[in-house]
């Protein structure tokens, strides 16, 4: 059982990529794999720079933690990411096994909670909410700021 201390812990790596993400003026998204306690795959919404509509921060860290492990497979992992993965993302991380998902804010609009059955792995433990504020608020803010 993994304790809310750490959950937290990780999402606030998540909410560094984040960060990050905005710097660069894309929408601020970031995840963070973990495996075994230790940090094996990081990603931030890439979209933008990379003109590739599929460069999410899931996508990005499922790449650099699949690289990491030396294989497809991340079951023993849990990925963090500070906004609930879209269809796609859940797609990715039910082909790679993931073990668990951890997310903050809800996506009501284009979130994966919005399909059943799921689209994540039957396996896959989900656990929402973590962080929730903090992970909303920098999406707010983002828009809020693009629309002035």
């Amino acid at each position: 059982m993994i304790s809310a201390e750490v959950d937290e812990r990780f999402m606030h790596e998540a909410l560094k990529e984040a960060g990050y993400a905005a710097d660069g003026d894309e929408v601020p998204v970031g995840a963070v794999i973990v495996c075994r306690g230790r940090i094996i795959g990081r990603g931030h919404n890439m979209t933008e720079t990379l003109h590739d509509p599929t460069a999410h921060a899931e996508m990005i860290a499922i790449t650099a933690a699949t690289e990491a492990m030396g294989g497809k497979y991340l079951n023993d992992c849990t990925l963090y990411v500070t906004v609930e993965p879209c269809p796609m993302c859940a797609g990715a991380l039910a082909w790679s096994q993931i073990g668990r998902v951890v997310y903050g804010a809800l996506d009501p609009k284009r979130g994966f909670s919005l399909y059943s059955p799921s689209l994540m792995h039957p396996k896959t433990e989900i656990t929402a909410g973590v962080l929730a504020e903090e992970c909303g608020e920098i999406v707010s803010e983002f828009f809020r700021n693009k629309r002035k």
